[in-house]
């Protein structure tokens, strides 16, 4: 979308801008101090609007925790329908996102209403980094091991829900895993020195690893037995509940994918399939990457090593 804009003047200080199609950007204050801005909203994608509000926080400053930083302030946007709609509703949505702010150390310091006949909530996110220790898509080097940190599936569970298709143990099981924080993976990410990292949500797992392999100018290679898939997910997605995201996906990533014959077609549904709230992506030294993945485990038991990098160039992505 910002493609087509003009290049803007060289700014020494901006440090992440959107060229690499980051999670966030990243503007240094000082040498040892630099700001991390990100923005995201969606429509409701729950039924309930507490809940709705909780994922909408955490989507947005996941965004901040997958650059390596440290959030520390909030500005809350959303459309809301002033007619013909109960306002209760909106301050469900509201008080489910504070208690996201509250518990993870975020200050609310405003927001923005536009009246639309389609509910739309998130928040504006800002906060803090060592400029030295900022994780970016363009960090991935070859003999890199990848980690995800939370299992995919949240995009077709969503569609499952809109239609009634979905039971309540796996609508509890998705809601659990869009409601863990990345700020443990955020943590880990400074502990371990992990210089590339995203979070993967409305362009799915190919497409966050797509952007990564091309910042990084690297192959990536996903051995798809081991991605984790929310239980229930891959059954939804063989009776076709996909989201609009399945084709836009499939069309962003291109032909720059390789896709093993022995792959199941139904599970690569899964793999375009948009995530919200979504797990961390990390790449790391491969003789490093048992030590994070046990690291990673004590928060995110599902948290797996799925691929690795592979060389400089070539075909983006293989699965095999």
């Amino acid at each position: 979308m910002l493609s087509g804009l003009e290049k803007q003047p060289f700014d020494p200080n901006l440090l992440v801008g959107f060229d690499k199609a980051d999670d966030a950007g990243v503007y240094r204050l000082r040498d040892d101090l630099a700001l991390v801005q990100t923005l995201d909203f969606f429509t409701p994608i729950v039924d309930d609007a507490f809940i709705y509000g909780q994922i909408a926080a955490l989507n947005s400053i996941n965004d901040v925790w997958a650059m390596g930083g440290t959030p520390i302030t909030a500005m809350a946007i959303t459309c809301f329908h002033k007619k013909g709609l109960d306002f209760s509703i909106l301050g469900e949505i509201m008080r489910g996102g504070l208690s996201v702010l509250t518990e993870n150390k975020v200050v609310l310091v405003g927001g923005h209403s536009v009246d639309n006949e389609q509910i739309m909530f998130g928040y504006s996110v800002t906060g803090v980094i060592d400029p030295n220790k900022v994780a970016t898509n363009a960090g991935a080097r070859p003999g890199d091991a990848l980690i995800l940190t939370k299992p995919i599936g949240t995009g077709v569970i969503s569609t499952g829900i809109k239609f009634a298709k979905a039971s309540p143990e796996v609508i509890n099981e998705s809601i659990a895993t869009m409601l863990t924080p990345g700020k443990y993976a955020a943590e880990a990410i400074a502990k371990f020195d992990v210089k590339a990292a995203t979070d993967v949500t409305g362009f799915a797992l190919l497409g966050h690893l797509w952007e990564m392999a091309c910042a990084s100018n690297v192959t990536i290679e996903i051995d798809w037995a081991r991605v984790p898939l929310i239980s229930g997910a891959l059954d939804l997605a063989t009776a076709g509940s996909l989201t609009s995201g399945d084709k836009t996906n499939r069309e962003y990533v291109g032909e720059d994918v390789e896709v093993a014959s022995t792959v199941d077609q139904t599970l690569m549904k899964l793999f375009y399939d948009p995530q919200t709230a979504g797990g961390l992506l990390l790449a790391i030294s491969a003789n490093k990457a048992d030590e994070l993945l046990t690291e990673l485990r004590r928060n995110y038991p599902r948290a797996e090593i799925i691929g690795r990098v592979t060389e400089r160039g070539g075909k983006a992505i293989i699965v095999k």
